[in-house]
């Protein structure tokens, strides 16, 4: 049941895919949406396949044509921030994002959904509100995965911009600085990305974490 609803989103979503009524339609909807939205072979298709499965389950959303995909599996020092617009199979923006400071040094390899663990968590989110505060023009999340991420807003996990994000930073460090657990992005793009992706569209964070790969409900049929 969830492979059929799966597939009449895709295909309301984008009505060019090509599915069709054979066992493999999803993958090969999804397996098309992934090459004609120019993120191959930078962006894994796995970790895109888990994306699209799992926004498809999300109800709530408002936007639904643009997704954020973020790869903790990459180290920082290279581009893991994909923007996505699904309806026009564009990808927007690719770029830079600081993990969390205790999730690792050059790659983010512990999360969790505690206050004051200062590390970043994975899963699903939904982009929330904008403010300005300590650290300008933000982005609020809301967690949509217990256990993982749902404890996002009280943690105050937001995308906001930082000077430590920069290839600049990246070239001299081998690495960029590290935020208290949110999704910093560089300063230059932040208000185009936060203005592109805010109130109600689907963030999917990543991270090669076996506890969560093998208990998430999103990403698990």
């Amino acid at each position: 049941m969830i492979r059929i609803i799966l597939l009449i989103k895709l295909f309301l979503l984008s009505p060019f895919l090509p599915v069709g009524d054979n066992p493999h339609s999803e993958n090969s909807a999804i397996d098309s949406l992934y090459h004609e939205c120019g993120v191959a072979p930078s962006l894994s298709y796995d970790i895109f396949r888990m994306a699209i499965i799992g926004k498809e389950k999300i109800d709530s959303l408002k936007n639904k044509k643009i997704i954020t995909i973020i790869d903790y599996s990459k180290p920082s020092a290279q581009e893991r921030f994909y923007v996505i617009d699904l309806e026009k199979k564009t990808l927007l923006y690719k770029t830079l994002v600081a993990h969390g400071k205790n999730s690792g040094e050059y790659k983010a390899v512990n999360f969790s959904n505690a206050r004051g663990s200062l590390k970043s968590s994975l899963g699903f989110f939904i982009t929330a509100e904008t403010y300005t505060g300590n650290q300008g023009y933000s982005l609020r999340l809301d967690g949509l995965e217990p256990g993982f991420n749902d404890k996002a807003r009280e943690r105050a996990i937001v995308i906001h911009g930082a000077d430590y994000v920069s290839k600049a930073v990246a070239n001299e460090y081998g690495r960029l600085g590290k935020s208290w657990g949110c999704p910093a992005v560089p300063l230059y793009l932040t208000r185009k990305i936060i203005d592109k992706i805010s109130n109600g569209s689907c963030i999917f964070i990543y991270g090669n974490d076996p506890v969560y790969l093998k208990n998430s409900k999103m990403i698990n049929n």
